[in-house]
């Protein structure tokens, strides 16, 4: 599943329209509309917000994993 099309998934799921996820994100409506279009990728920090937004963790947003949960911090990172 391509990017675009998983956050697409994620704003339905949740109920949201694209101007209400916009605007959470501080973002202009066409810009986020862009990112479901794939007309534009979304910055690093924009990447981040989304996931924080929907809940899922950055890697299952990019579609590189089926695993929605956000993880905990690894140990190693302390």
């Amino acid at each position: 599943m391509f990017f675009q099309e998983r956050l697409r998934a994620l704003r339905k799921e949740c109920g949201e329209t694209q101007t209400q996820v916009a605007v959470a994100l501080g973002l202009v409506d066409r810009h986020y509309q862009k990112f479901e279009s794939g007309a534009n990728l979304p910055s690093f920090q924009n990447i981040i917000a989304l996931a924080d937004h929907f809940q899922v963790n950055a890697d299952y947003l990019l579609g590189r994993t089926d695993v929605r949960e956000m993880l905990p911090p690894s140990e190693e990172l302390r």
